[in-house]
C-alpha cells in the first residue's frame, strides 16, 4: 500500500517538489492513519465498522493510485487485498 502511494506520488507531480511532496506525503499520511486507527496496536481504538471503513479508504486509495500510475498493477493489487482480508477473516485475526 505504501509503495503504491509513493509510486503514484512520484509519477503524478508536475514539478520535482510536488513529486517529492506527494511521493513522501501520501504514504506518510497512510502510515499515520494505519498506526493510529488500524494496526493491531493502534493508539486509538475504533468500532469495527470504522476500522473496516478506514481500511477500505486506505487500500482503495492505494488501488486508485495504482490505477492512475500503473494500471496493469491495480487489479492484481485489489485482488490480493481482498484475498488477504478474506483469509484473515477466516482465521479470525
Amino acid at each position: 500500500m505504501l509503495a503504491a502511494l509513493g509510486y503514484w506520488g512520484f509519477k503524478t507531480g508536475d514539478s520535482t517538489a510536488t513529486q517529492w511532496l506527494l511521493g513522501i506525503g501520501a504514504p506518510a499520511l497512510a502510515a499515520v492513519v494505519w498506526g493510529a486507527f488500524i494496526a493491531p496496536k493502534a493508539t486509538v481504538k475504533v468500532p469495527p465498522a470504522v476500522w473496516i471503513g478506514l481500511q477500505v479508504i486506505v487500500f482503495g486509495a492505494a488501488t486508485l493510485a495504482l490505477a492512475a500510475a500503473a494500471p496493469s498493477l491495480a487489479v492484481p493489487f485489489a485482488v490480493a487485498v481482498v484475498l488477504d482480508g478474506a483469509a484473515l477473516a477466516v482465521v479470525g485475526v
